[in-house]
């Protein structure tokens, strides 16, 4: 009996909202809502491509040249993008993750870093996805388990989807009031005002033929401390909503043009991260985790539907008009 290339899955539901999870790096394979998917995934037995779907731990994004300092110590990652020169996306992509607790409507696993060549530390961390009627919460801790300060970033690389053939017809909503711009002749990006750029989505846009892989920051936040991010379908009667809340400070927004095949310009990948990237090289966000710290780093998924959201707004201002 053939088995799973990304080993075991974990199936969670409540009410009319479903989601899989699987042990290889605890990624986050599907999410749906009425049988809507908001998530643009990967098939029970296809392996992982571009990310979908993974945590991005103990740094997400790229390390340029895997080569940072630390404490005064010069560390060399190995370089996990070798045709850029990057170390990318952290250590724990194409591990096995183990299940500590299991419901219906949630699982919480668990993996180690060891200290190894390049990152000389031991850090235990946890995912912990949960449905809800507000959709999908997913909250990743991490603890210092050694005996030194390590560096630390920790993000995830869901795709978003409303159905549409292409991110080209999405209708997307960002709530960063500033964009990172690529680091240029060994440099660190400054993050500057999206004011008058193409990369200026807090009013909603048709992302037409524009080509992402950007990181944003400055987010603004609801009355919850919440970023919301969203992209409508076409029609503007549906749409999938991300949220970012404690320790999700930069997000990376990715249309898919490297990617070949049917899955290119398929999904937009938003990425909630900690940090943006080569923090390990700029310390900008980079957390600086001492012995014993714990780092927790929080966000999810909920459908969108402008019917339910101006019946809710109508029902407000008639509370608030009694």
């Amino acid at each position: 009996m053939s088995q799973s290339p990304t080993g075991q899955h974990y199936e969670l539901q409540s009410g009319e909202s479903s989601a899989v999870v699987v042990e290889l790096g605890a990624a986050l394979r599907c999410c749906t809502v009425g049988g809507r998917a908001l998530l643009d995934g990967f098939a029970a037995d296809e392996q992982i491509t571009g990310g979908r779907g993974q945590l991005l731990v103990p740094w997400p994004n790229r390390i340029g040249g895997g080569r940072y300092r630390w404490r005064g110590n010069d560390l060399q990652l190995p370089l996990t993008e070798p045709e850029a020169g990057n170390a990318i996306h952290g250590l724990l992509r194409w591990a096995s993750w183990q299940p500590l607790e299991r419901s219906e409507d949630r699982v919480l696993l668990g993996a180690t870093v060891f200290p190894q060549p390049g990152y000389p530390f031991h850090l235990g961390v946890r995912a912990e996805y949960r449905l809800g009627a507000e959709g999908l919460a997913v909250t990743v801790t991490a603890r210092n388990l050694g005996t030194v300060a390590a560096p630390y970033g920790v993000g995830q690389h869901p795709y978003l989807t409303v159905g549409t053939d292409t991110v080209d017809e999405g209708v997307l909503t960002l709530p960063a009031r500033k964009w990172l711009p690529a680091a240029d002749g060994g440099d660190f990006a400054v993050a500057q005002p999206v004011d008058g750029t193409p990369f200026d989505f807090r009013t909603p846009r048709a992302i037409g033929s524009q080509r992402l892989d950007t990181p944003f920051t400055d987010l603004r936040r609801d009355s919850s401390s919440r970023a919301l991010v969203r992209l409508e379908h076409p029609s503007g009667s549906h749409g999938s909503e991300l949220w970012l809340g404690e320790g999700a400070d930069f997000l990376q927004v990715y249309t898919g043009d490297t990617l070949s095949g049917p899955v290119r310009r398929r999904g937009v990948a938003v990425e909630p991260m900690s940090c943006p990237p080569d923090a390990f090289r700029s310390g900008a966000g980079l957390v600086e985790l001492g012995p014993g710290d714990l780092h927790t780093f929080r966000w999810g998924l909920r459908a969108w539907d402008r019917a339910k959201e101006l019946r809710r707004q109508s029902n407000r201002v008639s509370r608030d008009t009694r």
